[in-house]
């Protein structure tokens, strides 16, 4: 916008200028990543979930063997309210797949689920042409279920033809549109998959009463039913006068010869499209490929369901087990022989992008968990724990990577250290971290296992505090220690240990947070120092809050300043910077995140000719220096008292 108006006659101008103000917003502060094994979801792709039920609806909710599902339940008890989840499989876990075939009997679609493990087993692939043109040869529905969670996605119209838009690999693989429970290859030059499901043809109204008989087989014998009479229309009852009363009618007559027969069953008829005729699928127990023949008593066909009718599978189900006659390659899947190994836990970066490094696909995390590094064999029978250099390995290349993303690692201590002598032990040689951007905390706590009639169990407590820390987060800020009176944990009814106050002044000095039972407070959180927190050391980031808070300012200013790039290096520059972050800083020190009675004493932002000099410029670099006079927390508290000798008076 020029600076100057076109002026042209006698009269007032007016004309907008833009503001030099840059807002400064500050980042969340307790998103919390989680890593490691959950009973189903994606496969190393962080998923963002907002509440348990989220985390039960994309990960399978709480599972035995699953650590991490617990810490995440304990997270939102606490006070959390983000969190991604990146899910490493079991060391050896099989992918569930089935290839569906064309009319042909050629290879049509493979259909892989999306993540490893034996929920695949139930989900089943239904394929139909309904509101397809005659012409089209190429196109058809997709109807994929996973009859765990109920979950029904649906693909209208894709087709085998790989150069148009909805070609099915692109409609079904998209990563934001797509399908959550299966992944598909084609085989463009062969035809599309064959027709799921029993398929009739144009039904005529009205139709007459009649007995008629059922043949339900399957590969196991003991499921085979054999020529079940359906009475499908009595004297007494009212002929239907529509595909769909006459698919409720049919239904309801087989649910209840098959309920007898089986104990449970699922029959679903459904109208087509035109409504003219009905398409029956089979699911019944340990029969997965279930198929219906019907025959009449009657030499009219009135379901138009011509004998032969058993043509197609039922379905195509992934965790099958067979091949059938439209369907071939199957390879359930499994979860696996063990929990993940470090190397899995670790991951790969680009291009696999795995473990930890998933987490690159994520814009902001403030927190890292990863509980199975210390899982305990109780929590997963027959699992192993890992090595302590595992572990410790692990531990590495997580704060590494939380360094790397301005992030904060909460460190758990191993089942075996569960005294006060084997934590100090632990946190002194046991353990190969030293560093600011992590934390640990001692004992592990213990909590009702709902999936064990609530009978206590031990856990690590990375959930408990990351909750806590995003619960302070957001009632006090970032600035203040996640400890204190305050800081109960909620949903822990026990300690693996009770630490006294001498036993709890052994650990503090090493930068070993203690989590301690008071009476009227109980649990809560009395620690509040970093990995680098013990006394000998004498660390600036002595204390969580403070290094935290460090955190959230480089991260915000790191944002908030993306503005400045390719401006020009000059005073008036360097005025809108100083203008800008010192705004920024001065509503931090309105809310009490800095020491000190005036802003003189809290902060300050330097930006001139003295931090960016000629040199600088000519390099294109422009320098801010900002300081900030943290809040420390008051860790001892000592008082004084001395008796007063009585006053004479005079």
């Amino acid at each position: 916008m020029s600076l100057t108006p076109q002026v042209t006659y006698p009269g007032v101008y007016i004309q907008e200028l833009p503001s030099a103000v840059h807002t400064i917003t500050g980042v969340a502060t307790s998103i919390t990543a989680f890593v490691g094994y959950t009973a189903r979801g994606r496969d190393n792709k962080a998923i963002e979930v907002q509440s348990f039920s989220d985390f039960q609806r994309a990960f399978g909710g709480l599972a035995a063997d699953s650590e991490l599902s617990y810490e995440v339940q304990q997270f939102f008890a606490n006070g959390g309210s983000d969190a991604f989840i990146v899910r490493v499989p079991k060391d050896g876990a099989q992918l569930a797949r089935i290839r569906a075939l064309d009319a042909a009997k050629n290879p049509s679609l493979d259909i892989t689920a999306i993540s490893t493990g034996v929920w695949g087993n139930n989900v089943i692939v239904d394929v139909d042409y309904d509101g397809i043109a005659s012409n089209d040869t190429k196109s058809f529905n997709l109807t994929i279920t996973d009859l765990d969670t109920g979950t029904i996605e649906t693909f209208d119209g894709v087709t085998m033809d790989n150069t148009l838009n909805n070609f099915v690999e692109t409609i079904v693989n998209d990563d934001d549109t797509g399908s959550n429970l299966v992944r598909i290859t084609s085989y463009p030059a062969n035809g599309r998959p064959a027709e799921t499901g029993v398929v009739g043809a144009a039904i005529t109204f009205p139709i007459n009463p009649g007995a008629y008989s059922i043949n339900v087989s399957s590969d196991s014998p003991a499921n085979t039913i054999n020529n079940l009479t359906i009475q499908l229309l009595a004297a007494s009852d009212t002929p239907p006068s529509s595909v769909a009363g006459l698919c409720s009618l049919l239904e309801s007559r087989i649910q209840a010869q098959l309920q007898t027969a089986l104990n449970s069953s699922t029959i679903s008829l459904q109208p087509s499209d035109s409504g003219n005729y009905i398409r029956i699928r089979a699911t019944l127990p340990a029969a997965y490929d279930a198929v219906l023949t019907f025959s009449t008593a009657t030499p009219s066909d009135i379901l138009m369901l011509t004998a032969p009718t058993s043509t197609n599978v039922a379905h195509y189900w992934l965790g099958d087990g067979a091949a059938k006659n439209y369907q071939q390659n199957p390879t359930p899947g499994s979860d696996g022989n063990g929990l993940p190994t470090a190397t899995e836990l670790i991951g790969n970066g680009a291009p696999d992008f795995t473990g930890i490094y998933a987490l690159e696909k994520v814009d902001l995390f403030n927190l890292l968990c990863i509980p199975d590094v210390t899982r305990a064999k109780a929590g997963s029978p027959g699992q192993p724990d890992l090595l302590a250099t595992d572990q410790n390995s692990v531990w590495d290349t997580a704060i590494s990577y939380c360094k790397s993303r301005r992030a904060f690692l909460l460190v758990d201590p191993p089942p075996n250290v569960s005294d006060v002598q084997s934590a100090a032990d632990w946190i002194t040689q046991g353990l190969s971290l030293n560093d600011e951007n992590g934390a640990a905390y001692f004992p592990r706590v213990k909590s009702p296992d709902s999936l064990n009639n609530n009978q206590l169990r031990a856990f690590a407590p990375c959930g408990v505090m990351a909750g806590l820390y995003a619960r302070t987060d957001s009632t006090r800020g970032v600035w203040k220690a996640p400890a204190g009176t305050e800081a109960s944990l909620g949903g822990v009814q026990a300690l693996v240990y009770n630490l006294t106050d001498p036993e709890n002044g052994k650990l503090n000095p090493l930068g070993l947070n203690c989590l301690r039972v008071f009476p009227v407070y109980g649990s809560v959180s009395w620690g509040a120092r970093t990995l680098a927190g013990s006394d000998q050391e004498g660390s600036q980031w002595k204390y969580v809050p403070v290094r935290r808070f460090a955190l959230y300012l480089e991260e915000s200013l790191y944002r908030g300043t993306k503005w400045v790039v390719f401006e020009p290096n000059a005073e008036p520059l360097w005025a809108q910077i100083r203008l800008n972050i010192g705004a920024f800083m001065q509503d931090l020190f309105r809310q009490g995140a800095f020491q000190g009675q005036t802003p003189q004493q809290a902060y300050f932002v330097k930006c001139d000719d003295e931090t960016t000099t000629q040199t600088d410029i000519n390099n294109g670099i422009v320098n801010i220096l900002v300081g900030f006079a943290p809040l420390k927390p008051a860790e001892f508290v000592v008082i004084k008292i001395s008796q007063i000798a009585g006053q004479i008076q005079t």
